[in-house]
């Protein structure tokens, strides 16, 4: 699918409220309600909107602690991966979890209600065969966090998929 302009203002709209109305979509980007509407569906169909969710305050709901957690594995052959991969997958405490380059192998966002639930999480995760390190960092504040992408970023039309 290429995007065009008014794609790129469709998913800017969606982004930052997307329980607003068809109507009031397509008031904001200059198109009627129909055509506005096809779009939305073939953004959805092509998997450029994956889903629609809130966005919930951890620490108002008794989740305070953001620790950053990097792992290291013994060896980093397909098997071991995808083992350490779809183990952490059913961790609800994982919000995020990235296979890197550089010196681990993850890094992982997690969530807990305090450092005696941590402790458990990490008691979970020593037991996950082939890791041979794992360091955390604990975020004392949020600086920036955004789920917006920067789609002003994004002058030109391109295809995606």
């Amino acid at each position: 699918m290429t995007l065009d302009r008014i794609d790129y203002r469709i998913l800017h709209y969606i982004q930052n409220d997307a329980t607003m109305t068809n109507t009031e979509l397509a008031e904001h980007v200059g198109l009627s309600p129909s055509p506005c509407l096809r779009r939305v569906k073939a953004l959805e169909r092509s998997g450029i909107i994956k889903r629609y969710v809130g966005i919930v305050d951890a620490a108002a709901v008794g989740l305070p602690i953001s620790a950053f957690v990097s792992i290291s594995l013994h060896t980093q052959d397909r098997d071991a991966l995808e083992a350490f991969q779809s183990r952490v997958r059913t961790y609800a405490e994982v919000m995020e979890c990235y296979l890197m380059t550089g010196t681990s192998d993850f890094l992982m966002r997690v969530v807990v209600p305090d450092l005696q639930a941590y402790e458990r999480f990490t008691d979970k995760l020593t037991r996950i065969p082939g890791i041979s390190n794992i360091q955390t960092s604990f975020a004392l504040k949020p600086v920036v966090y955004k789920t917006e992408l920067p789609l002003a970023e994004a002058e030109r039309p391109l295809t995606a998929g």
